[in-house]
């Protein structure tokens, strides 16, 4: 059974119950009000002293009918009957079958006590019955034809079904009505959630109808949209990004590869007449050409790693493993200057991923400085900048050195993989922070990493000792 069928029901069926309940009240109610009027007609009758003298007076009489009593203006006719303490009539005002006289009214007469209401048949009639007492083993019937009340309430019973039948189909149509604008929402949301396990397109939204249940069911199906979009999007990227990886590496990995297994080829062959000259020589290309493969393989394994979110992040004094990057990068070029100012600070990172990318930004700089030329590297509050005195930036590669494998004109005459700058940018954007490249004053390259979760050791202290 569908929903809207469900709520047609319902709807229908409380609308129902209630007309029924109504129509019920209703017929109980105009009842009521029918015999008290019938009630109140007799008791008035009863009261009258003319009736009361009319039975007193006169002696009893053996047979025939007593005298009639004219009604007033607010009384209906009917019939009055006298009887004795055994049920025997006394006397009535009507032919045919006597008034019916139960214990009661018997005991009533006897002894007295206040007025009986009851109702009875006689001949067919329905009829309302009074009885009072007169004294001396006496008591009187009053009796009202219902014969009116009955028709009108029988009128008032046919109204009422047909009301009750006529109100329980309006309900229904009002019902369907209400029913199908109620789920109008959720078949929108129906639609969609169909459309989308169907055509996996997810740009599709529900425009909200209000603030209540199915408005704020259309809000957060939206928002449940807009998320599952972002991911999808990222799961795009991120395995699109992943592709070209692999397409990528595959590329820069088969150059060095084929060249190291063509001079081990040649290094093994039987009997080959070459000199010890140029055997040294095949054996330097291997070890250079190791060298570069190993290069190439710790670049790729770190920026796989730099994927995964990290996990074991510490609080690290950035300007101590500086010094060490810098300590380290003198080692391997004592020919080029390394002029340091650093600010103390820390910073919550991983350290072998932030030592790994200040050392490829420094060695980036070493490359590319003229012998003898320094390089500077500063650390002022959140930011670090490593500045060359080398032949710059080309506007034209500019754009592109943070890309993974790209090498500008200048850069493919030198040692690399390609991945070092793709590295340093990946950390900083981990770190919520940005790398920069541009021309420096003067000449040579200025890089400018952007750190803004670095805090001055002075705060850091400054707060643990007022926690303290």
């Amino acid at each position: 059974m569908s929903f809207r069928r469900r709520i047609t029901i319902v709807s229908a069926a409380a609308v129902a119950v209630a007309v029924v309940l109504a129509s019920l009240l209703t017929y109980v109610l105009a009842s009521h009000q029918l015999h008290s009027q019938i009630d109140s007609q007799l008791r008035t009758r009863a009261d009258d002293a003319r009736v009361l003298r009319h039975f007193l007076n006169r002696p009893p009489p053996r047979q025939g009918l007593v005298g009639k009593l004219t009604p007033g203006p607010d009384q209906v006719r009917g019939y009055q009957q006298l009887i004795n303490s055994n049920g025997a009539v006394l006397g009535r005002t009507f032919s045919g079958k006597p008034l019916p006289v139960d214990a009661a009214t018997k005991a009533l007469a006897a002894h007295g006590g206040k007025p009986l209401l009851s109702t009875a048949e006689v001949s067919g009639v329905h009829v309302r019955v009074l009885a009072e007492a007169l004294g001396s083993g006496r008591a009187v019937q009053f009796a009202q034809p219902l014969t009116e009340v009955d028709s009108l309430l029988h009128r008032l019973q046919l109204m009422l079904a047909l009301l009750d039948v006529g109100g329980i189909a309006l309900a229904a149509l009002l019902g369907r009505l209400v029913a199908g604008a109620a789920v109008q929402p959720l078949k929108r949301l129906t639609q969609a959630t169909e459309h989308v396990a169907l055509t996996q397109d997810l740009s599709g939204r529900i425009e909200p109808s209000g603030e209540d249940e199915i408005g704020r069911l259309a809000s957060s199906f939206n928002a449940m949209l807009d998320a599952l979009e972002r991911s999808v999007s990222a799961l795009d990227a991120s395995v699109h990004a992943q592709r070209q990886l692999v397409a990528d590496a595959s590329h820069e990995l088969r150059t060095p590869v084929t060249s190291l297994r063509t001079n081990i080829e040649i290094l093994q062959q039987q009997g080959r007449d070459i000199s010890a000259e140029d055997e040294a020589r095949l054996l330097a290309d291997v070890v250079e050409q190791t060298e570069e493969l190993t290069l190439l393989i710790n670049d790729l394994i770190d920026l796989a790693r730099g994927e995964e979110p990290p996990s074991n992040a510490e609080d690290v004094r950035l300007d101590i493993l500086i010094e060490e990057v810098i300590e380290r990068a003198h080692r391997h070029a004592p020919a080029t200057p390394l002029l340091a100012t650093l600010q103390p600070c820390i910073l919550s990172c991983v350290p072998s991923r932030m030592e790994r990318a200040i050392g490829n930004l420094i060695d980036n700089a070493v490359k590319y400085s003229p012998t003898g030329e320094p390089v500077e590297i500063d650390l002022r509050g959140p930011e670090l900048t490593v500045r060359d005195h080398g032949p710059g930036i080309a506007a034209q590669d500019l754009p592109y050195i943070f890309d993974r494998f790209y090498r500008g004109a200048e850069a493919r005459g030198r040692p690399g993989s390609g991945l070092g700058l793709a590295i340093v940018q990946q950390v900083a954007l981990q770190l919520h922070g940005s790398i920069a490249a541009g021309a420096a004053p003067g000449g040579g390259t200025l890089m400018r990493l952007s750190l803004p979760t670095v805090e001055p050791l002075e705060s850091v202290l400054a707060s643990s000792h007022s926690d303290a």
